[in-house]
């Protein structure tokens, strides 16, 4: 029905149909339909039409349509992970500030917010997180600075809300540099798989100053924090795009120059040459929550943001590993025990039980026909070390017993072949191959009165392989090495595009 309505009262209902005459033509040899209908959806491609009836049956009308203005990324986002081999620290870049700077940053998979040194920090569109906001609730409490008496600057702000950082390599001096620093919000961007920047506006993460960048490798000016928490990158980046699955994956590289890749926002395919698909060689274990964190204090209680897998058992060369598995679990009123993983210690650390009966089980298996290896004298951090010459290499290194991490299952089984169990120390005359876990100590502590995991798996263990974790169904997967399948992690395959 059509509404008609004219001067003088008219106000009438009318059909909405006319007549289209009796032999309509658009010219004089081409015939027009007999029925003409306006205004439906079609699709093109697979030539179909597709039509609702009346959508205000729907509660609702054409001109309720609202458009989005937000830009669909090429997921995964990617960034590259470099080694820095004079400190062994991993290094991601990303892109902050307005206009964008390329920023080097320590890849800290347990941290809980990413840092930036805010001295020379310039940008036209940073904000400050006010004390008594919904971010400043989100980020837990801390502290608030309500006068600020200097210029303002990132470093400084009325009613900014404080975070206190923290450098994993070289514990911050609080007496000689400021702690507690400005929460801040500003432009964030990583790469799309297409090769030009996704923008993440509103990032949140921490000021911090000069002094918080000891030890940390040349050129690297923060952390990026990938850990279990509500503000971490991986986490930040799902908020923007929701639709993507809650996921990150990493694969650091052992090439002494190629870079390796982290990647968010995607389970796969994680694509290396040549034309492998490393999503398809995964195995599934669950991510186990620590209650007691680093972040804790004995008021406030804090969930840790760092990954524990639930290891129960450890072979050498196929043969149990005997110790004490009560240090395998986590206890939850002091957070001792488990297994983490990180991203920066560079060796697996071992409770010294666990590491004495781990190291003589690896002697034995090592000495033994099969490898016919004698240990040599060792070099610092390492205890146990062997002639190079007399080791023979394979696809994933010198030829070693394989070492099992046997996880939540019997058949889920976590290999670290010689390419991760062996360290190469080459230095004057000496040229050897030394066993890469190190001795953590008999009661492992993260503070004063929280304990330490009985097991750290450190970058060494992870270099050349894969590992996906899946913040939603809170789960790892792993790979193994991936030299076992003919790439490795410099392998994967960036898009061509400059950004």
């Amino acid at each position: 029905m059509v509404r008609i309505t004219k001067k003088g009262g008219v106000d009438m209902w009318w059909l909405g149909f006319v007549d289209g005459e009796v032999n309509q033509r658009r010219s004089s040899w081409i015939g027009d339909p007999s029925i003409v209908i306006g205004g439906h959806q079609f699709d093109l491609q697979s030539m179909k039409l597709g039509f609702s009836s009346s959508i205000l049956s729907k509660g609702t009308r054409c001109a309720s349509f609202k458009s989005s203005t937000k830009k669909a990324a090429a997921l995964p986002l990617q960034t590259s992970i470099q080694k820095d081999h004079s400190t062994r620290q991993y290094i991601i870049t990303a892109y902050l500030q307005t206009p964008l700077k390329l920023t080097k940053l320590l890849l800290d998979l347990g941290a809980t917010y990413t840092w930036v040194n805010c001295d020379d920090y310039i940008s036209s569109t940073y904000k400050h997180v006010p004390c008594n906001s919904s971010i400043a609730n989100l980020l837990g409490a801390y502290a608030c600075l309500d006068l600020c008496d200097s210029p303002p600057s990132p470093n400084c702000g009325n009613n900014s809300f404080l975070l206190l950082p923290d450098n994993p390599i070289k514990p911050v001096d609080y007496n000689k540099v400021n702690g507690l620093n400005t929460a801040l919000l500003d432009s964030f961007a990583l790469p799309s798989a297409q090769g030009s920047l996704t923008l993440i506006d509103n990032f949140i993460f921490s000021c911090a100053r000069t002094g918080f960048l000891k030890g940390l490798a040349k050129g690297v000016t923060g952390l990026a924090a990938l850990g279990r928490s509500n503000v971490s990158i991986p986490v930040q980046i799902n908020k923007r795009f929701s639709s993507s699955p809650n996921c990150f994956a990493i694969c650091l590289s052992g090439s002494k120059s190629q870079p390796g890749v982290a990647l968010f926002g995607s389970k796969g395919p994680y694509n290396f040459l040549p034309g492998i698909d490393l999503s398809k060689s995964l195995v599934y274990t669950p991510l186990i929550l620590n209650p007691l964190g680093k972040d804790s204090d004995p008021n406030n209680l804090r969930p840790s943001p760092e990954y524990f897998v639930g290891l129960t058992s450890i072979k050498v060369n196929g043969k149990m590993v005997a110790l004490n598995k009560s240090l395998l679990a986590i206890d939850g009123e002091t957070g001792s025990g488990g297994t983490k993983i990180s991203t920066v210690v560079p060796y697996t650390k071992l409770q010294s039980s666990i590491y004495k009966a781990f190291t003589l089980a690896f002697l034995k298996e090592a000495a033994s026909s099969a490898f016919n290896l004698t240990t040599t004298k060792s070099v610092k951090p390492f205890s146990v070390c062997y002639s190079a010459s007399d080791v023979k290499n394979t696809q994933t290194g010198p030829n070693v017993p394989i070492i099992d991490l046997v996880l939540h299952r019997q058949d889920v089984v976590w290999k670290i072949f010689g390419s991760n169990s062996m360290v190469r120390i080459t230095k004057k005359r000496v040229d050897l191959w030394c066993l890469g876990f190190v001795d953590g100590g008999v009661d492992p502590k993260v503070s004063s009165w929280i304990g330490g995991p009985s097991i750290v798996i450190g970058g060494q263990q992870l270099e050349d392989n894969i590992l996906q974790f899946d913040l939603q169904s809170k789960t790892l997967g792993f790979s193994s090495s991936i030299l076992s399948k003919g790439t490795n992690c410099a392998n994967f395959n960036f898009s061509t595009k400059k950004v």
